[in-house]
């Protein structure tokens, strides 16, 4: 206070047109910590009441605007307070603006410029500790506008400073940041694995997990199911330090697999934030999660490791893979190419559909259909397609095959050790918590009873707790298969020199193959040739190999086959020869002829081809009309075309006696024929026309 008044005041630029309008204090403070800690700042700018006072306001057209505490001035966005500010401004509202410095108002020069540009046109005030301004006067705004870009520049050189400083202790890997679970850090600053033998088992079965079931909540699923708690060390509370254990979820099972300490890398910067994803209004942080070579920081072999950075990078890839927007995660459904199948003719990713009671397997390539209603781009028969994969997936595994079910037994077996671990560590400690209350208990003094009584109920609860616990493991170890024997483990190895029977077991499930599919193959390219059966199919390998073949797929129509044409011919050939239809069949399927569907040729599609030809010995009659069909006599679907109605509807009238017609028959053909001559085909279009009973005619507005 005694500042402001030691200060020269020029109060003449204060006029009575500023002094009809209100005084606006500006008060604000960047954080909740500043506002709680830095009381002096506080005061000192709710002092700015006492300058608009001295400037000749009224003390009740001073205004205060306090709602931006604890509020950065680097945008308007987020600050109601700043934002009211300048629409009273704009509104010829405010007399004069006081404020502490120009970073209280803004450190951006786009809000501060505006803010300066709206003062300027409605003749509104700004003063601060060091003087009063009018903007709308070329030195005063010239030395505002000064004010405001060191105010930002000041901002960005704090920013900077704490950054670099922040970046040289990460490079170091000195920068402390909140652990993940399974590691503690040392008075002395060390960071080191849990000292709790249990957390370390946990963390590990959780990488094993995944490893087995390649997903996330197939993860989670395993560990529920088998009643595997996640260990958590309390980071505040009264409990700060101690572990506590806690169901598993997905979120935090992603982040423990996402999470590079847990390969002994220590990063710094891993998920920057983009300005232009975090907009006021919008859900999310803006942060992004770039590969790990964009990192800013990346020190490998700096924290002790559960496990290796060639297997968290596998990690990566295989969360990457299950994104829906790649491959997808292997379902049940028996398609074993859905999420690998890709069209060759638009590049799209090929959809998977199931028709029929039996569920028929279609790939079909819609996205423009679903897009923009356009065509269809291509499908095709899903079956004969697996058949194919399927036959190059198993060639590419036989090699591999006894070294996998070697591995497929140590991996039983390592699995059955880590749950039976897992358990005794449970119990040892079901057995530490008995034993603890037992001495809390034994240590009280008899005659106080009222902490007796509670430790008496604590030792009882623990006791109680390690009953359920051992009944849980006598119930998991029933459940458990027992351990291979010598003769399973031969049975295994004789198994996997056979993997088709393997693979086509009823044990078997889709899921299983497509989960082997996905190791191999990175994706299927696939082009139907023209309409016909022909398919162009490329199986892109893991690895950048590729195998192209050519499938042959079912066809509805005969007349779309490539080698239509060509076994017509041989057709007639045959038949020139003397051979009849059966021994025209046998010979066709002895050169590898097929039918339009993909099955054998039948003594009726020879006969069907044969007839449309007019070769044949029964010849097709010329003409389905009965042989006395009289000139004025029309087939049904021709007479309602005609006359302009459905065929249905004139079926119905000659039903019911409105219509003259007849059936016909022939050659064992139905016909329906109507009278049809120039007086009735004029009666029945009036009749069609006209309007039905209970309905006004239309109404018929001529024209002047």
């Amino acid at each position: 206070m005694k500042a402001f008044q030691s200060t020269v005041l020029p109060t003449s630029k204060v006029s009575s047109r500023h002094l009809d309008r209100v005084a606006v204090v500006y008060v604000r403070q960047s954080s909740l910590r500043q506002v709680t800690q830095h009381q002096e700042s506080t005061k000192l700018q709710y002092g700015l009441t006492e300058r608009a006072v001295a400037l000749g306001w009224p003390r009740e057209q001073v205004v205060i605007v306090d709602e931006d505490q604890g509020r950065s001035a680097a945008s308007a966005l987020g600050r109601p307070g700043f934002q009211r500010l300048v629409a009273d401004v704009g509104l010829g509202r405010v007399g004069i603006v006081l404020g502490v410095d120009m970073s209280r108002l803004a450190r951006s020069c786009m809000d501060w410029y505006q803010l300066l540009e709206v003062c300027g046109l409605f003749h509104t005030l700004i003063a601060d500790l060091d003087g009063l301004y009018d903007p709308a006067v070329y030195n005063d705004r010239l030395l505002l506008g000064l004010k405001g870009t060191m105010s930002e520049a000041e901002l960005h050189t704090i920013r900077q400073r704490l950054y670099s400083g922040k970046r040289a202790k990460a490079e170091r890997g000195e920068m402390a940041q909140r652990l993940p679970m399974g590691y503690v850090r040392r008075p002395s600053g060390e960071v080191v694995k849990d000292p709790d033998e249990r957390a370390r088992l946990v963390i590990a079965m959780v990488f094993d997990a995944f490893h087995r079931t390649e997903t996330v909540y197939g993860t989670v699923r395993y560990l529920v199911q088998q009643g595997i708690e996640l260990p958590v060390r309390l980071t505040h509370g009264p409990s700060k330090g101690e572990l506590n254990w806690r169901t598993p979820n997905a979120a935090t099972v992603r982040n423990l697999l996402h999470n590079p300490a847990y390969a002994g890398a220590y990063s710094w910067g891993r998920r920057p934030t983009d300005p232009r994803r975090k907009q006021a209004g919008k859900p999310g942080t803006g942060r992004t999660s770039p590969p790990p070579p964009q990192w800013a920081v990346c020190l490998q072999d700096h924290l002790p490791a559960y496990i290796s950075w060639e297997q968290y990078q596998a990690n990566l890839a295989t969360m990457q893979r299950n994104c829906p927007q790649i491959h997808g995660i292997a379902r049940q459904g028996p398609s074993l190419l859905a999420g690998l199948l890709r069209c060759g003719k638009c590049g799209k990713r090929m959809a998977v559909q199931y028709s029929g009671l039996q569920g028929r397997l279609r790939y079909v390539c819609a996205h423009e259909w679903r897009s923009h209603f356009g065509p269809v781009c291509q499908t095709l028969c899903g079956a004969d397609l697996d058949r194919l994969v399927e036959d190059l997936v198993l060639q590419a595994v036989e090699p591999a095959a006894l070294h996998v079910s070697l591995q497929v037994a140590a991996d039983l077996d390592r699995e059955q050790q880590q749950l039976h671990r897992h358990w005794r560590q449970r119990l040892e400690q079901a057995d530490y918590q008995v034993e603890r209350a037992k001495r809390q208990y034994s240590a009280v003094e008899p005659e106080n009873r009222l902490v007796a009584r509670q430790l008496e109920r604590d030792w009882e609860e623990a006791l109680h707790a390690r009953g359920q616990l051992q009944q849980q493991y006598e119930s998991f170890q029933q459940e458990q298969p027992a351990a291979l024997t010598g003769g399973q483990r031969t049975a295994i190895q004789d198994l996997a020199l056979n993997i088709p029977a393997i693979w086509h077991a009823p044990t078997t499930q889709p899921v299983d193959r497509k989960r082997i599919i996905g190791l191999l193959i990175d994706h299927v390219t696939v082009a139907v040739v023209g309409v016909s059966e022909q398919v162009d199919v490329v199986v892109h390998w893991q690895g950048g190999h590729q195998t192209a073949a050519r499938l042959r797929r079912p066809m509805r129509y005969a007349k779309n086959l490539s080698d239509r044409q060509a076994l017509t011919a041989r057709m007639l050939e045959l038949q020139a020869h003397g051979q009849t239809l059966a021994q025209i069949v046998e010979t066709l399927d002895k050169e590898g002829h097929r039918a339009a569907r993909g099955g054998p040729l039948t003594t009726a599609n020879v006969h069907h081809s044969l007839r449309t030809q007019g070769l044949t010995r029964k010849q097709r009659p010329k003409s389905r009309h009965a042989h006395d069909q009289q000139p004025e006599e029309v087939p049904l679907r021709e007479a309602a075309q005609r006359i302009g109605m459905p065929f249905t509807t004139l079926r119905n009238w000659i039903s019911t006696g409105k219509a003259r017609g007849r059936i016909a028959r022939e050659h064992g053909h139905t016909l329906v024929l109507v009278w049809l001559d120039e007086a009735e085909l004029l009666r029945l279009q009036r009749q069609h026309q006209a309007p039905a009973k209970g309905k006004a005619a239309p109404l018929r507005v001529e024209e002047p």
